[in-house]
């Protein structure tokens, strides 16, 4: 099985780019999902991120206040590593778990998304790295249609890798500016290679 990690900065459409590699025949698991998962009411680790970081980041309902954490962590390096050390290894251990059972099943290809994949150290694991990049003024644009402030927007940009680093040490890039046809034809070029 060829195992690639996708990543790329955010608002630039890694989401995307996974889901035309799922509609080509692509295992993906998404680490995104993997953290809303691991927050759920129940889950230790959002036991522990209440006791890192107290009860009022939990709603009524037994939820996590997503937004009041990201406005706690994002504005804050150590607060976010303390986070980043209560999940990381958690999301770590979900997608390997996923991985090894799709070796079992003698998948051709699978695909992980992980936004901070450089970040967590986390290339070694993968045959082959795919960036999605976007120009900086396209990721913005996307980031205020989702509703986000330029603070906001500024302190999840600071948090990641430049995309320019992560573009010099991928395999593949996916430019998405262009039309979701363009988008699903650099994918489909990606597959033949692949």
């Amino acid at each position: 099985m060829k195992l690639c990690g996708l990543t790329g900065g955010v608002g630039m459409g890694k989401s995307t780019a996974a889901g035309f590699f799922l509609q080509l025949g692509a295992r993906v698991v998404d680490t995104d999902e993997l953290a809303h998962e691991l927050v759920l009411p129940g889950q230790p680790a959002l036991a522990e991120i209440q006791d890192e970081f107290g009860k009022n980041i939990i709603a009524a309902d037994g939820r996590l206040k997503r937004d009041e954490l990201a406005r706690l962590v994002f504005s804050d390096a150590g607060a976010r590593k303390k986070l980043e050390a209560i999940l990381h290894p958690r999301i770590r251990e979900r997608w390997q778990t996923q991985v090894e059972l799709w070796r079992q099943e003698n998948c051709s290809l699978a695909l992980v998304v992980i936004p901070l994949l450089f970040e967590t150290a986390a290339e070694t694991q993968f045959d082959k790295i795919i960036c999605v990049a976007c120009s900086p003024a396209a990721q913005r644009e996307r980031l205020l249609a989702r509703g986000w402030n330029a603070d906001h927007i500024h302190q999840r940009i600071l948090a990641q890798l430049p995309v320019a680093q992560k573009i010099a040490v991928s395999n593949y890039i996916i430019w998405t500016e262009g039309s979701p046809v363009v988008h699903r034809q650099q994918v489909g070029r990606i597959l033949v290679r692949l």
